[in-house]
């Protein structure tokens, strides 16, 4: 199965050395043809293999190295997007680079999320190792998986758990439509639909007819105070009221993770503005700004951080 992001970083926070989830960078030289090479071969094994994490500035013995990893927190995932296609033809980007403590030291992690498809190498990752000479990070028609602590190319062992993962994601999608439909009640008929209806000029919409018929199916209009009823100071008291170890957010916190995470225009599930009033939240949003903090402690210090450094 895929491993999840609190799995990666449980395994990462407790690993005294690399393994399948695991791989320790001492150092990653972005300048580098060699470390990318490198780097991009553990990404696409540990996201055949169903996920993983990379922690840099740690050494082989996964002791902080003391290496300055500001320049790989700061590096663009678009970049790593690029040099992963660049070999695989495929637009890569299941993955998320955060800063990470480990031994109270400061690190960086990229949690690197399972394919559904195993990613084939397109192009060989080649590079010079000096005096006319190339050394081949991985070859072109390969295949790579984590092999306990090394990316290695495949059998077909690798490939019939690739095979047997994506089975078992389409088996419990089709379970859980199973269930929807045995559980639904006497006499209810089941309509097959888009999982929300909305007004849209799009030529693809689902056409939805209204009428007057008391027999056809009702499909109900939930307005912003039913699906958004809470305002800024009462999102502030709930999540406070969630959050463990003391912690404490205030209006600012709320304004720098809308902003960083662009919550206002990419998540109308979250955020609702009236034309004359203030802005409105969800239930939803509550819950995931407690689990965002509950995944990451730094969650709103990050958020802070990037927003004083975008508004500089």
């Amino acid at each position: 199965m895929r491993i999840t992001k609190n799995k990666i970083i449980e395994k990462a926070k407790n690993a005294k050395r690399e393994s399948k989830y695991v791989e320790f960078k001492e150092r990653f030289d972005i300048n580098s043809p060699q470390d990318w090479c490198e780097i991009i071969k553990d990404i696409v094994a540990m996201a055949n293999s169903g996920g993983g994490g990379i922690i840099f500035g740690v050494n082989n013995k996964g002791n902080p190295s003391g290496y300055d990893i500001s320049h790989i927190l700061s590096l663009d995932p678009a970049v790593i997007t690029d040099k992963i296609a660049k070999y695989t033809g495929q637009q890569f980007s299941e993955f998320e680079l955060e800063e990470f403590e480990r031994d109270r030291e400061r690190t960086v992690i990229l949690i690197i999320y399972g394919v559904s498809i195993p990613m084939v190498f397109t192009k060989p990752g080649t590079y010079s190792i000096g005096d006319n000479r190339q050394k081949t990070a991985f070859a072109k028609g390969t295949i790579y998986f984590r092999h306990g602590a090394k990316s290695e190319p495949g059998d077909s062992n690798d490939l019939s758990k690739a095979i047997e993962r994506r089975v078992e994601e389409i088996r419990k999608s089709w379970m859980s439509n199973v269930k929807k439909v045995v559980s639904a009640p006497i006499g209810h008929v089941l309509h097959m639909g888009p999982p929300d209806v909305r007004i849209s000029i799009s030529s693809d919409a689902t056409p939805v007819r209204i009428t007057n018929n008391t027999e056809a199916p009702a499909y109900r209009l939930e307005t912003p105070n039913d699906t958004h009823p809470y305002r800024q100071k009462e999102v502030i008291e709930k999540v406070n009221e969630k959050l463990k170890e003391g912690k404490r957010i205030n209006q600012y916190d709320v304004l720098c993770v809308r902003r960083v995470h662009g919550i206002d225009e990419s998540r109308p599930d979250f955020y609702y503005k009236p034309k004359y009033a203030a802005p409105q939240y969800s239930k939803e949003f509550i819950e995931w700004l407690v689990r965002s903090y509950e995944s990451d402690s730094l969650f709103f210090d990050k958020a802070r951080k990037e927003y004083r450094r975008d508004n500089k």
